[in-house]
C-alpha cells in the first residue's frame, strides 16, 4: 500500500486527495495504462479519471468529476458494490475483484458488460484514496463462452468432427494476443498459441516438447516446481507477477494466470497458463512512484526551508541589534559575527531547498540559451581550473526559452561544480545546444514530456562517472557520494527543481571511468520572438528491400523499441543484447547483414571493439553506433573513427530512419 501521509503526528506534510489528483494529471501517468482508472475518496466519490474511462464508459471527463462512482454500476449491482466498497474500507490492501464474481460496468447509454477491477489504496491526509483499475472483459468472456459451447459440441459429436471442432478450438485460442500455452506435470509444454510466439520468440515446434524452464530466469529458477506442486494439489495461480526470457534474451515483466488441466477420467494431467506482458505498465508504475516521491520530498523540503527561513530571520535580527549594542573591538563582537555568517549559510542551504521544492521566487523571460552561455563561461574559467578544457558548442543558431536568467547561471554552475569534481586530474568540460523535435514516440517513452519543439542543453564532462546505484538517487535532496564536508547533497536537488520549475526535463548518461551527460530539455518559445520556425517534417524514405540490420544495445527496453522503430520501416531486425552475442547471431547469418547499428558502452565487449572485429571478416557490413553521450564526449575517448555515423540517445524516429537511410546508402 503506498502511504503518502505524515501518520497525523504533524512531522512531516502529508499529500491532500486533490493534490494526488493532481499529481496524477500533471505527470499523464495515468493516460499510458490502457486500463480505465477511477480514483475515488472514501465516500465514493470521483475524484479523476483518465481518458481510457471516458472511452470505456461514455462519459465526458467533467460529468464524473464530483459524482459517486455508482453511476458506473448497474442498478441491480450497486448494493453489491456498496457491501464490497465497505469491505475494502474496513481492510484497504491492494486486490483484484472478479475472479469468481460476476461484476458489471454500466456506460452512460445503459448498456452493461463484463469488467474485472484491481483496488489500490493510497494514503493522503483526510484519509484513504482508493485508484480503481477497471478491465473490460467482455472478449474474455466471449472466449470462454465460445470455449464452452465447443466443449459442448465436441462432447455430442463424432470422431470424424473432433477435428473440425478442435481447429475451431485452436483458431480461438491463437486469436488471444496473450500467451496461450499448457505444460504437463513435469513442466514440460504440451501446446504454444500464436501469441506465446509472438511474446517469447520461439515457434510451437521449438518449444512442445521442452521444458518450459527454459522462459525462467536463473533468479527465480525454483518458481516452476512450487507452482507445479501447487497445480497437483488443484490449486490455480491467478495473475502471478513474475519475470520470463524471450528468444532474444528479453526480461519480460509477466502476469501469469495458471489453471489446473484435468484428464478424461477427472486426475490432474497438467496445467494452461495464461502469460500477458506487463513490461509497459510496470514501468508507468515505476514512473508514477518516482513522481509521488519526488513530489512528497518536495513538499516536505519546502516545509522544512520555510520554517527554518523564520528561525533564520530571527537570528539574523537578534545578530543586528547585538551589534549595535556592542564595542566593534570588544572580544563578543567577533561571536557575533560567527554567527551572522552560520546564519548566512543556513540562508543557502534554505534557498536550494526552496529551489528544489519548485516554491523559489522566480522571474521568468524569454532568453537565447546561447547568449546566457556566453556570459556564464566568464564564471566557469575560475571555477574549473586550468586542467580542464571548457568546451561550448551551439548547435543551433536560436535556442529561445523562458526562464529565470538566474537560475539557468545556476543549473550551468551546479553541473560545473560536480564535474570539476569528478575530474581531478582534469579533463573536458562540454557546453551543447541544440533544437530538437520530439514526436509522440519519444514522448511516450520519456514520460511525463509531450511532443514539440525543445532547447537542448547538454552538459558533459569526461570523469569518473556514476554506477547505477548513485544514478537512481541523483536528484534526491542531502544525497551525495562526496567526502564529509565537502558537499550538501543540494547542487543536483537544486538543478532538478529549477528544471522542473521551468517547465523542463532532465536525462543523465553515465557510467564508472565514462564520464557524465546530463541532457536538459526546456521548451522552446521562439514565436514569442517572432523567429517561429516549422516542425521538421519527417522525410519520406523507400521501404528497404530485404535489408537485415543488427541490432546490439544491452538495455532491454531501448532494445525493443528501436527494434520497433525499424521492423515498422520495413527492415529485418537480428538482435543482440551485447558484443558476443552479436557475432554469434553474425555467424549464424553470414551474408545476411547490411548494417551494424551498436550502443558504444556495453558490458563485456564494447562497440569499437565489437566493430573491429566484425569489419576484420565481415568488411562490407555498414556501422552506425548509439549512445546517451554526446558526440563531443564520445570523441574525447577516441572510440568514433572517421565516416562513422553516430545515434545521440534519446533519438526520435525520424532521425534513426535518415541516420540508417544515409548509412546504407
Amino acid at each position: 500500500m503506498v502511504r503518502l501521509s505524515s501518520g497525523g503526528d504533524g512531522s512531516s506534510p502529508a499529500l491532500s486527495a486533490a493534490a494526488l489528483a493532481e499529481i496524477l494529471i500533471s505527470h499523464k501517468l495515468l493516460e499510458a495504462i490502457p486500463d480505465a482508472i477511477v480514483a475515488v475518496d472514501e465516500a465514493g466519490t470521483i475524484l479523476q479519471v483518465n481518458s481510457q474511462t471516458e472511452q470505456l464508459f461514455g462519459y465526458d471527463h467533467d460529468l464524473l468529476i464530483g459524482q459517486k462512482v455508482e453511476v458506473l454500476v448497474p442498478a441491480r449491482h450497486r448494493q453489491q458494490h456498496s457491501r464490497h466498497r465497505d469491505d475494502f474500507a474496513h481492510a484497504p490492501k491492494v486486490r483484484r475483484m472478479g475472479a469468481g464474481l460476476e461484476l458489471y460496468g454500466r456506460r452512460r447509454d445503459g448498456s452493461e458488460f463484463p469488467v474485472e477491477i484491481s483496488l489500490s489504496p493510497v494514503s493522503v491526509e483526510n484519509g484513504t484514496l482508493v485508484l480503481s483499475a477497471i478491465r473490460d472483459i467482455s472478449d474474455r468472456k466471449r472466449i470462454e463462452e465460445d470455449l464452452r459451447r465447443v466443449n459442448e459440441e465436441l462432447e455430442k459429436r463424432t470422431a470424424q468432427e473432433l477435428g473440425e471442432y478442435r481447429a475451431r478450438l485452436a483458431a480461438i485460442v491463437d486469436s488471444s494476443d496473450d500467451a496461450i500455452l499448457s505444460k504437463d506435470l513435469n513442466g514440460t509444454v504440451t501446446s504454444w498459441n500464436k501469441g506465446a510466439e509472438h511474446l517469447f520468440g520461439y515457434a510451437a515446434a521449438e518449444m512442445i516438447g521442452k521444458p518450459i524452464s527454459i522462459l525462467t530466469p536463473r533468479d527465480r529458477a525454483d518458481e516452476i516446481d512450487t507452482i507445479l506442486e501447487k497445480i497437483r494439489h488443484g490449486e490455480s495461480v491467478e495473475h502471478y507477477q513474475t519475470v520470463r526470457i524471450t528468444k532474444n534474451g528479453q526480461r519480460l515483466n509477466m502476469s501469469l494466470s495458471i489453471a489446473p488441466l484435468r484428464g478424461p477420467e477427472g486426475s490432474i494431467a497438467g496445467a494452461s497458463v495464461i502469460a500477458r506482458d506487463v513490461t509497459a505498465q510496470k514501468r508507468t508504475e515505476d514512473h508514477l512512484r518516482q513522481a509521488q516521491k519526488m513530489e512528497a520530498v518536495g513538499r516536505l523540503a519546502g516545509g522544512v526551508a520555510h520554517d527554518f527561513n523564520n528561525i533564520l530571520g530571527i537570528i539574523t535580527a537578534c545578530t543586528e541589534l547585538l551589534r549595535d549594542r556592542m564595542d566593534p573591538n570588544e572580544e563578543p563582537s567577533q561571536y557575533i559575527t560567527y554567527i551572522r555568517q552560520a546564519a548566512e549559510r543556513g540562508a543557502s542551504l534554505t534557498r536550494q531547498l526552496l529551489a528544489f521544492s519548485r516554491k523559489s521566487v522566480v522571474q521568468f523571460r524569454v532568453l537565447d540559451v546561447n547568449d546566457r552561455l556566453k556570459d556564464v563561461s566568464n564564471l566557469l574559467r575560475p571555477l574549473m581550473g586550468d586542467d580542464v578544457e571548457i568546451l561550448i558548442l551551439p548547435r543551433s543558431p536560436a535556442t529561445v526559452i523562458e526562464a529565470d536568467p538566474g537560475q539557468l547561471d545556476q543549473i550551468v554552475v551546479n553541473l560545473a561544480v560536480n564535474a570539476r569534481d569528478a575530474m581531478p586530474h582534469g579533463g573536458k568540460f562540454i557546453l551543447e545546444t541544440s533544437t530538437v523535435y520530439l514526436d509522440e514516440t519519444f514522448s511516450a517513452e520519456h514520460q511525463p514530456m509531450i511532443p514539440g519543439k525543445y532547447v537542448m542543453l547538454a552538459v558533459s564532462d569526461t570523469g569518473s562517472g556514476m554506477d547505477e546505484e548513485t544514478l537512481a538517487r541523483l536528484f534526491e535532496p542531502f544525497f551525495t557520494t562526496k567526502e564529509l564536508g565537502k558537499g550538501t547533497g543540494l547542487g543536483l536537488a537544486t538543478v532538478y527543481g529549477i528544471v522542473r520549475q521551468s517547465g523542463g526535463h532532465v536525462w543523465v548518461y553515465s557510467e564508472l571511468g565514462r564520464g557524465t551527460t546530463f541532457r536538459i530539455y526546456f521548451p522552446c518559445v521562439e514565436h514569442k520572438i517572432g523567429i517561429e520556425t516549422k516542425p521538421e517534417v519527417e522525410a519520406t524514405l523507400p521501404k528497404p528491400d530485404g535489408t537485415t540490420i543488427l541490432l546490439v544495445e544491452d538495455d532491454e527496453i531501448m532494445r525493443s523499441l528501436t527494434r520497433r522503430l525499424l521492423v515498422e520501416q520495413g527492415y529485418r531486425v537480428l538482435e543482440a543484447s551485447d558484443g558476443k552475442a552479436a557475432l554469434e547471431s553474425l555467424a549464424a547469418n553470414s551474408g545476411d547483414v547490411d548494417l551494424l547499428l551498436t550502443d558504444v558502452v556495453m558490458r563485456g565487449l564494447s562497440g569499437p571493439e565489437l566493430v573491429t572485429r566484425v569489419s576484420r571478416s565481415h568488411p562490407s557490413v555498414k556501422v552506425v553506433y548509439m549512445s546517451g553521450y554526446t558526440g563531443e564526449l564520445i570523441a574525447e575517448h577516441e572510440i568514433l573513427k572517421s565516416g562513422i555515423a553516430l545515434l545521440e540517445k534519446p533519438f526520435t524516429r525520424s532521425t534513426l530512419l535518415k541516420t540508417v537511410h544515409s548509412s546504407l546508402a
